[in-house]
Parts: structure tokens; C-alpha cells; sequence
């Protein structure tokens, strides 16, 4: 392990809802603390709640023209406004502005953005990159507080997916990304919603004892990686011709082996999958991921070390 990271303390802390319009968990939270932001509040810092996307959040669509969360790029958030941009396109770069600019010393510090998915995939907290050291503190802090048996807390890396920023939380110095689930879009449910709102509490819990000095020591922790995306089988048509096999159906991050069944076709045939080594579905037939053209995220078992970290003084 590395000697303890030194970090400036978590004063401007955002709660992003509805950056996916349909997904209402957390528009239901955001919309509440607007209204009163008293649970937001601890001794050393404030969250302020905003929409992401109201105009989708009206409509209770995911979008308007285009994924916010794949809205974050450095073209477009270093483009300026023009009137064939789609609408995600202009809100990007307005809460970069907001809420960055986007690795500046202005950036806000700790952005957290709240999701729900269809998958069966209980609390799965997103991290941009392991070293994000603070980010897989918190990770690692609200394991231990926030899991049971009937709800896991798992951690998916995504920086060898997403090369490039794309997504809300790296407007921040530091984020995480909650998807909480299963719920269905277009739905609030009153256990998933809890469950968020444990999240983002214990989550300012954490910022609140690491403001105050507490140092917290180094550790390893497991967490999921991603490898690629998985497709459909489909005709030469580009059209689906398999749904997710039984077997496979609401296993996410339970582990698959060679020859244990992926899809099934409509023929009745059965899809196995056929790599070498074991691994980690997770977004398991999700729903917003039809048009994406992606069954599930295929993922591999890691350890990361985490160094001890401590506020600056």
C-alpha cells in the first residue's frame, strides 16, 4: 500500500436526479430535498439536489434527443451553442458550467447522480476510475454500512468502457454514479427508493467524518471491471433473434462459465456462451439498453489497493 493520499475537504456537493427522465427513484428524492433540503445537511457540508434533464423528466422519457449521461464529452462540452444542437447537447455544457468547468480548479467537488435500472442488480455504485481514491473510500465506506445479504453493494469500474469522459459525475472533482434497482421506468418503489435515499445519506455521512479529519486507512476492496458489451443475436437484417436465456435472467454479477446459456432463440435454439473464462454479467436485459443494441455488460472479478486518505489540513 501507498502512503495516505491527502485530499481537500468536500464542501460543494451536488445530487444530480433525472438525468434519465423515466427513472424516478430519484427525481422523487430530488424534488423532495428542493423543496427541503434539511436531510441534505451535516455539520461540515451541504448537498445541494438539482433535475438534470427537467424537459425529460416532464415527459418522463429517458431523453429529448439524446443520452445526458453520453452527453459529457470534450467535443461538445468545448463547442460552443449552435441551433442545430440537440437538446442534451446545450444542457451539458450548461451544467458543466454550472457544476465544473470540468477539471478546473471551480469544479465542484463531489457529484453524486442517482439512476435506476431494470436489471436485477441491487445497489451498484459506478466509479470512473480506481484512482479516484476518495470515490473508492466512499465505495468501500458504504459496503459496510449500507449492504445485507438481501441487498449487495457492488462496484463496477468503467475507465476501460469509457475511455473518455461521457457522463454527468465527471463535471466534479470526484463522483459516483447509484444505480439502484430493479425498478421498472416510469416507476417509484417504495424499497428502491429507500434504499437510494440510505445511499446518499450515509454517502454525506462519509464526507462529514473525512471534513472533520477522520483518516481512513488503507484497504483492498473487490470490484467489477467491464469488458464489453454484448449484443443480441440478430439476422442480417440488424433484427433480433434471441431474448435472454432463462438461466441468465436476473443473475446479475453472478458468475457465468463456459457453456452456461446466454440467449435463447426464437427457434428454440439455446445460445451458450463459449469463451474461455469466467465471467460477470450485470445489466442483464436492461431495458434502456434495447436501443443501444446491448443484453448485458460483461464484467471480470478485480482487487484494487486503496491508499489511506485524509483531509488537508
Amino acid at each position: 500500500m501507498s502512503s495516505t493520499v491527502v485530499n481537500s475537504p468536500l464542501r460543494r456537493v451536488a445530487v444530480a436526479g433525472g438525468t434519465h427522465g423515466n427513472e424516478m427513484s430519484g427525481i422523487y428524492l430530488v424534488r423532495h430535498w428542493m423543496q427541503d433540503p434539511t436531510e441534505l445537511h451535516r455539520g461540515t457540508v451541504t448537498a445541494s439536489p438539482f433535475l438534470a434533464n427537467p424537459r425529460a423528466v416532464e415527459k418522463c422519457v429517458r431523453y429529448i434527443d439524446q443520452d445526458l449521461n453520453r452527453s459529457f464529452t470534450e467535443e461538445i462540452l468545448a463547442s460552443t451553442d449552435s441551433d442545430h444542437d440537440a437538446h442534451e447537447v446545450r444542457h451539458a455544457r450548461q451544467i458543466n458550467q454550472q457544476y465544473g468547468p470540468r477539471g478546473s480548479v471551480n469544479a465542484w467537488d463531489f457529484v453524486i447522480d442517482l439512476h435506476n435500472t431494470t436489471a436485477n442488480m441491487g445497489s451498484t455504485i459506478i466509479i470512473m476510475t480506481p484512482e479516484d481514491h476518495l470515490s473508492m473510500h466512499l465505495s468501500h465506506y458504504l459496503q459496510s454500512r449500507c449492504e445485507d445479504s438481501s441487498s449487495p453493494c457492488r462496484v463496477i469500474m468503467v475507465k476501460e468502457m469509457i475511455r473518455d469522459p461521457i457522463s454527468l459525475i465527471t463535471v466534479g472533482k470526484h463522483g459516483i454514479g447509484l444505480e439502484v434497482g430493479p425498478q421498472p421506468q416510469g416507476v417509484v418503489k417504495a424499497d428502491i427508493l429507500t434504499r437510494m435515499r440510505t445511499l446518499v445519506n450515509c454517502s454525506l455521512d462519509f464526507m462529514d467524518l473525512f471534513n472533520q479529519g477522520a483518516e481512513f486507512p488503507a484497504f483492498e476492496m473487490e470490484a467489477f471491471g467491464v469488458l464489453e458489451r454484448v449484443d443480441y443475436p440478430r439476422n442480417a437484417a440488424g433484427e433480433p433473434q434471441a431474448v435472454i436465456h432463462s438461466k441468465l435472467q436476473d443473475k446479475d454479477f453472478l458468475p457465468v462459465n463456459p457453456g452456461d446459456p446466454l440467449f435463447l432463440m426464437l427457434n428454440g435454439e439455446e445460445i451458450l456462451y463459449d469463451g474461455e473464462s469466467t465471467i460477470y454479467p450485470s445489466f442483464i436485459n436492461e431495458a434502456a439498453y434495447y436501443e443501444k443494441n446491448v443484453a448485458f455488460i460483461k464484467l471480470q472479478r478485480l482487487v484494487f489497493s486503496v491508499p489511506a486518505i485524509r483531509v488537508k489540513n
